[in-house]
């Protein structure tokens, strides 16, 4: 399974990132093989408007079956809701690595709605 993970930096042992839409990297990891890519979310980070819109079809655009992030906003649940991307919420401090291994054990909890109002900063 393809999963994108909200990260604080380009590298699988980063934390995740407490926020979605505005969270400056994805990292795109494959659960079967154990490859994973950085993908750089810096025009989002300090957009006036869209960040979550944005950063959600970036994710549909990367082929991810499901997210793990700290918080989701509406109009991201929204997108990725719609691409039928499942959605889980990592504690804080959590590195990207024990996010995903906390995934495959069925530990982390499955998000059905926005976890925070637009524009969480």
């Amino acid at each position: 399974m393809k999963v994108a993970i909200s990260a604080q930096s380009s590298d699988i042992d980063s934390l995740v990132d407490p926020r979605f839409g505005r969270a400056r990297w994805f990292i795109i990891a494959d659960t079967q093989t154990g490859q994973w890519q950085a993908h750089d979310n810096a025009t989002n980070v300090d957009a006036s408007g869209g960040a979550g819109v944005q950063a959600g079809s970036t994710v549909v655009s990367q082929g991810a079956e499901a997210v793990i992030t700290g918080n989701v906003g509406p109009n991201a649940h929204k997108v990725l809701a719609t691409a039928n991307i499942a959605i889980y919420q990592a504690g804080n401090g959590i590195s990207v690595s024990d996010a995903l291994a906390a995934l495959k054990r069925g530990e982390l909890t499955a998000v059905e709605a926005p976890t925070v109002s637009g524009h969480w900063a």
